[in-house]
């Protein structure tokens, strides 16, 4: 079997914080177990038809999937009929995904892109753009999180929406984590439990039936913090949802969903205060 380069995050792990790392984080060995750690099928169930149930309700069918990562969501849309450009920052999840579509029968038409600078390689406007999968996280910059969005927003239709989901870091971040705060993922037997978190970094270690651990450092976004700068990036409505619990079954969501509507909507006077 080859041998693949496993990550290195070099003497002191915490110290690592920088957007460009996630390019490194995922090698191929982890990319291999990435849908071990998932297991479709479960998150499926879990899911629903939440997000298939918004992108119907608009009438969106050109969606923009910017987080691919294996091909979950990507592969799903098609399935329910939707045309998808599926982009990624990894050439290795990217080329896991293609291979993932030709076994559910689809070629995906996949982009690598750095969402920065992602409508320079990507074409046309869409419906719809959806960032899943926790993946917004990745970014460890205020710049680099505006600039994100910034081009979600340009790449967008004039009545398009940005779906955008995040862990509840407020949860992890403000009561510490425990025993409660191991997440077992969908697939079975393998456990994400955050090894370090201070409000600059979250980092998780994800360790499999084999033995093999894995990390990634991910910085801990608030969700009233996300919905501040899509609001200050142009979006006008921010709809947040906290939803499918994809493990222990605490009091609050795993997860918040973002829905954020571009389209622009007069208000009366100064501002809109439900917007405050």
């Amino acid at each position: 079997m080859p041998h693949h380069k496993e990550q290195d995050y070099g003497e002191n792990p915490i110290e690592v914080r920088e957007t460009d790392k996630y390019k490194s984080e995922y090698v191929q060995s982890f990319v291999d177990k990435w849908d071990e750690l998932i297991d479709w099928k479960s998150r499926e169930a879990s899911e629903g038809h939440f997000f298939i149930d918004i992108l119907k309700e608009r009438g969106a069918r050109k969606i923009l999937d910017v987080a691919t990562g294996t091909g979950f969501h990507s592969i799903r849309l098609l399935n329910e009929g939707f045309d998808v450009v599926s982009a990624d920052g990894s050439p290795e999840m990217l080329a896991k995904a293609f291979a993932n579509g030709r076994r559910h029968n689809h070629i995906l038409r996949t982009v690598q892109a750095d969402w920065r600078w992602l409508n320079r390689d990507i074409d046309g406007k869409f419906d719809a753009v959806i960032c899943l999968g926790n993946s917004f996280t990745h970014l460890f910059s205020e710049n680099d999180r505006r600039k994100a969005l910034a081009e979600f927003y340009a790449a967008l239709r004039h009545d398009g929406i940005l779906i955008l989901d995040q862990r509840n870091y407020d949860m992890i971040i403000d009561e510490g984590f425990s025993s409660k705060h191991t997440f077992y993922y969908c697939g079975d037997n393998v456990k994400a439990e955050p090894e370090h978190v201070d409000e600059g970094l979250a980092r998780f270690q994800y360790s499999f039936p084999d033995g093999s651990v894995y990390h990634l450092n991910m910085f801990p976004i608030r969700k009233a913090y996300v919905e501040k700068l899509m609001r200050e990036v142009g979006f006008q409505t921010v709809t947040s949802y906290g939803d499918f619990k994809e493990t222990y079954r605490q009091q609050e969501p795993d997860f918040y969903i973002h829905v954020a509507e571009k389209s622009y909507h007069e208000v009366d006077g100064e501002g809109d205060a439900s917007n405050a």
